[in-house]
């Protein structure tokens, strides 16, 4: 009998509340398993708890109930510094506000994890060249963040997301700044470079055409998540 492997990101009855005025549960009992390789959309109603479940699977936020584990390490149970560290081990993040330093030149945001995850100086710049390669954007090393369209911006993003090959890529409604056809552009991107590293994926969107470019749609709601 062929063992059944362990999934690479686990998620266990997970719930989480938020205090306040208008206090609310906004997940409840949600349960999720993810294999490497694997790259799904979720979708939802605004205020469903979407990007709520992407900081909580990236350990930036913390369950009230349950167990979220990635590579078998509960991330929602580490100290801070240790969820820290495995996050820029395993986990690339891409928003939809891009977050680059403006400061930095393409190359030098795209390298950041590199960087921090200590990465031999000497690695880090072919690293970075292949990278930029691969989303197209070579040409642009030495640019900075406000000589590019909002679309090379994003295609930086996910550059800088992948360049450390994480085995778990987040996706925020990468897409919401765009207009249709360099959204489509970056869609495409996004998901060549995830199936080319083997890394499992969460796309998060309310837009049903990027929802399709994965390989399988979740609707998450008050009950949890379903297929479509």
């Amino acid at each position: 009998m062929q063992a059944t492997l362990a999934p690479m990101l686990s998620l266990q009855a997970v719930s989480k509340s938020f205090a306040g005025p208008r206090a609310r549960t906004i997940l409840r009992d949600l349960s999720l398993e993810l294999q490497a390789g694997q790259y799904i959309a979720v979708m939802g109603e605004s205020g469903v708890g979407k990007s709520t479940l992407l900081n909580l699977i990236a350990g930036l936020e913390k369950p009230d109930a349950g167990r979220i584990a990635l590579h078998g390490s509960d991330i929602s149970a580490l100290p801070d510094d240790e969820a820290t560290a495995l996050r820029r081990r395993h986990v690339g993040f891409v928003f939809q506000a891009f977050h680059l330093l403006p400061y930095l030149s393409v190359a030098k945001n795209t390298a950041l994890p590199l960087v921090l995850n200590g990465a031999r100086e000497e690695a880090i710049a072919p690293r970075v060249a292949a990278m930029l390669g691969a989303v197209g954007l070579a040409a642009h090393a030495d640019s900075f963040p406000r000589e590019l369209s909002g679309g090379e911006l994003q295609r930086v993003a996910i550059a800088r997301a992948l360049v450390h090959r994480p085995s778990l890529l987040l996706a925020d409604e990468p897409t919401g700044n765009l207009d249709p056809e360099t959204a489509a552009q970056v869609l495409a991107v996004l998901h060549d470079q995830v199936k080319a590293q083997g890394a499992a994926g969460i796309l998060v969107t309310h837009s049903l055409a990027a929802a399709r470019t994965a390989d399988r749609i979740l609707i998450l709601t008050s009950s949890g998540l379903s297929d479509a």
